[in-house]
Parts: C-alpha cells; structure tokens; sequence
C-alpha cells in the first residue's frame, strides 16, 4: 500500500472517529437539556419529592417499610443557630461563592489522587442540593459534571437564602427523617425554630452520614464533632 493511500485511510478513520465522538457528545448534551430541571420553578415553590427520597424508598425491604417524615418550613422558622451549624460545618463560604468553592475541590482531588478513587468531591451547599434534589448518588464524572451544571443554575435563579432554605428542608437526617422541622421534632422533641446551639451543632454533625450516626447516641466521634463546629460557630 502506497504512503498516499494510508494516509487517506488514516484520514478517513479519524474523521469518522471524531464524527462519533461528536455525535456522542451532541446526544448526551441533547438528554441533558430534554431532561434539565426547572430550577426556576423553585424560587416560588416547594419541592414535592427529591431524587434521594425516591432512591431510598426503592431501596426500602417491603417487610420493613420506613414512612418518610418530613414537614417543610420557611427559613424563619429553622434556629439560626442550625443555619450557622450548618454553614460553617458544610460550606464556610457559601454566601461568597457562586456555587463551587474552588480550594475545596483542589483539596478533595489531592486526596481523591492519593487515596486512588472517587472519595470525596468538596462539595458545597449548592451542589449537595443538586444531587439531593435531582441526582443519584453514583459517584462517576458525569453525574459530578450535570450536578455542576445544576448547581450554577440554582445559584443564577436563586436567592441564598432560598438555596439554603431548600436544602434545610430537604437533607437527610435519619432514616426516614428529611428536614430540619422533622429532624429537631424526631430526635429532640421540639420544632426546629427551639432549637439549641448544642443541638444544632449535633444536627450539623451527623449531616455527613445520617443513617451512621445518631444524636441522641453520643459517640466519641459526634462528640468530637459538635466541640469543632461550636467552636467554628463563635
């Protein structure tokens, strides 16, 4: 075969290789706008359901079902002391940021190369919304690039306040328990507009990890936890 023909052959190969790439692309951008949420619909109203309320009710034994407690309320009625435990636990700049906290996510890639995998993504209070809201749990580049996606359209369609509203509603705290009113009433037996610093930061805590740890359980850990996020809050 001559040097010319090849080269054609080599040509016509990557041509048609970038061809699929690009109808690749163009098919995922296309499911990706057919299937985006309207996040403008938030500004005035409430969530019905969330992504992460239906994974765990398909998750759920049928010999064992768990009946989701979970009573919205307006951020006047959350304690600012939880809104402060929560802030400076799960995104210390989140009233700066425009949905992404940079240094954050050049820690968590620093310890995602060194550990090997897909641990840890410095996520802020936008994007754990995001993922909440709308988005599984798999932890892959894909879903991290359509929760990005997300993320920047609730920073441009709302308020901070009314991400941070949103997402004091919607976060899981305990099995079943998805709100801060249904969280201060099942584990403190008080609305969440009562409750205390101390409770607060002990809500915060387990916000990581709601189905491992338990308030009312203090472990060395939550113990740990609550003294740094109160301190954090002073």
């Amino acid at each position: 075969m001559s040097k010319s023909n090849l080269r054609r052959r080599l040509t016509r190969l990557l041509l048609r290789l970038l061809l699929l790439a690009a109808l690749a692309l163009g098919g995922i951008a296309g499911w990706w706008w057919l299937t985006f949420p309207d996040i403008a619909a938030l500004a005035k109203g409430n969530p019905t359901t969330t992504a992460l309320l239906e994974a765990r009710a398909a998750a759920q034994r049928e010999d064992r079902p768990v009946t989701p407690r979970w009573t919205w309320v307006p951020l006047s009625r959350i304690s600012p002391h939880l809104q402060k435990a929560v802030i400076v636990s799960e995104d210390a700049s989140f009233f700066q940021h425009e949905g992404f906290d940079w240094g954050g996510i050049q820690e968590a890639t620093v310890r995602n190369i060194k550990s090997g995998k897909l641990a840890r993504g410095g996520s802020t209070i936008t994007q754990q919304l995001a993922k909440n809201l709308y988005l599984s749990s798999e932890k892959n580049l894909l879903r991290k690039v359509h929760e990005a996606l997300i993320a920047r359209s609730l920073e441009r369609h709302l308020s901070k306040k009314r991400i941070l509203e949103i997402y004091l509603n919607v976060a899981e705290w305990g099995q079943g328990v998805y709100g801060a009113e249904a969280a201060a009433q099942h584990h403190f037996g008080k609305p969440a507009a009562q409750l205390t610093e101390e409770e607060a930061a002990l809500l915060a805590a387990i916000l990581p990890s709601p189905l491992r740890h338990d308030p009312l359980k203090m472990t060395s850990y939550l113990a740990y936890r609550q003294a740094q996020i109160l301190r954090w809050m002073h």
